[in-house]
């Protein structure tokens, strides 16, 4: 399977993409929660086993499960000499700015991670000053310095694969995030895109130096040829804008229709697929908070190279039946009730991965909203998730599919 094939949510996924957590949890502290954007602090070898269920519920429904971090290494390993460039850029997006800095963390990453992976997986764990060899740099920022604080810092979000980049029918936007703690994590599908040989060529609808942030949680491939990108706190319209313009004058991408849906700017709406995800032909797991009108804009090419849009102020279900081609049905997140509701959406109730039209990967501890599932005739393959859950995110964020089948 070289190359990208997703021109839907639910079609058989055969290829995804996950990153096994690492020592980057490690690197939290109450202090830097808010900073790297975490509630609370995963025990990683909880988090790591709960993760290896994931992917063995994967491989048992015969995905084939590739690692971010292994890619990375492929890449670095077949072409030795982006090495070294790798890990500049790497530095400099970790902030550090100064010679003798610069030239500290690459003598240390080059005597202590001489093999390839071991050093990707450094990078994104990051590295505190107590690591680093005390020299006397004679700097008064070094004197007064806590030895144990981060120099660069980790990547404790990249578990969520969904995020860094998306898959578009058969291409990549790879996206400039929202937040500096997060947009270093797309360094690494720059260099994999761009270097791979089971992706390099894949056309790249959007770059992580363009200026304005999109994530991957906001898009949604309803069909070929319908995208749909949440303009959120996450993702801005300018990036939308530009996203058409590069697929609608992509000769080989068949989509010509945009749907942008204006959802709330909050953490409780974070992403498009925390309101919505697709589970079957004709069923969506929903935010309960989200049921009324809302404010969807459609884009389409005006036949001259550009965009034309047309607003609309609907119910949901009516926009996505007449998008998907048939009525649909919207299952809430707790079954309607409230309180549920609140407490398995704060857990990614509605963020579920569909392995096969119908059949999805749904956390454990959400028990009503899965029971609710199991009623609607939903196969649900249950994982565990007391500390993966702690990230605020569920099986689809932590998962990007490379390769689904035509529906």
């Amino acid at each position: 399977m070289q190359g990208v094939n997703v021109k839907s949510e639910i079609g058989n996924l055969k290829k995804v993409i996950l990153h096994r957590p690492g020592d980057e949890l490690l690197n939290l502290t109450p202090n830097t929660l808010e900073e790297l954007l975490f509630d609370d602090i995963p025990f990683l070898p909880v988090a790591q086993e709960e993760h290896d269920a994931f992917a063995k519920i994967l491989r048992d429904e015969g995905v084939e499960v590739v690692y971010l971090e292994d890619l990375m290494a492929e890449v670095l390993d077949a072409k030795p000499e982006l090495r070294r460039q790798f890990l500049d850029q790497w530095i400099y997006e970790a902030g550090i700015r100064t010679d003798m800095y610069h030239d500290i963390i690459t003598d240390y990453i080059e005597s202590n991670y001489p093999n390839t992976k071991d050093m990707v997986m450094k990078t994104m764990a990051g590295i505190n000053l107590q690591e680093l060899p005390q020299k006397d740099t004679h700097l008064l920022v070094d004197m007064v310095s806590d030895r144990c604080k981060l120099v660069c810092a980790p990547m404790p979000n990249l578990y969520f694969t969904r995020d860094p980049f998306a898959m578009i029918g058969n291409g990549v936007s790879i996206n400039r995030m929202y937040s500096q703690t997060r947009n270093r994590e797309t360094i690494y599908g720059d260099y994999i895109f761009k270097n791979h040989p089971d992706f390099v060529g894949t056309p790249e609808y959007y770059s992580r130096n363009d200026t304005f942030h999109i994530e991957g949680g906001d898009i949604l491939n309803i069909n070929e040829h319908v995208l749909a990108i949440g303009i959120s706190q996450r993702t801005e319209p300018d990036a939308i804008d530009h996203i058409a313009h590069n697929i609608f004058n992509d000769e080989t991408s068949p989509i010509d229709t945009i749907l942008a849906f204006n959802i709330p700017s909050s953490r409780a709406f974070m992403h498009l697929d925390t309101v919505f995800t697709q589970i079957d032909y004709d069923k969506f797991t929903i935010h309960p908070g989200i049921m009324g009108p809302l404010t969807v804009f459609e884009i389409t090419p005006d036949g001259n190279g550009g965009t034309k849009i047309r607003e609309r102020n609907e119910d949901l279900e009516k926009v996505l039946s007449e998008y998907v081609g048939q009525a649909v049905k919207l299952i809430p997140c707790g079954g309607g009730d409230r309180i549920a509701a609140e407490r398995e959406q704060w857990n990614d109730g509605s963020n579920t991965l569909c392995v096969r039209p119908g059949t999805v990967v749904v956390y454990q501890r959400n028990n009503v909203t899965n029971d609710v599932l199991y009623k609607q005739g939903i196969n649900c393959l249950e994982m565990p998730s007391a500390e993966l859950s702690r990230g605020r995110g569920g099986p689809r964020c932590m998962s990007m599919p490379a390769w689904r089948e035509a529906l």
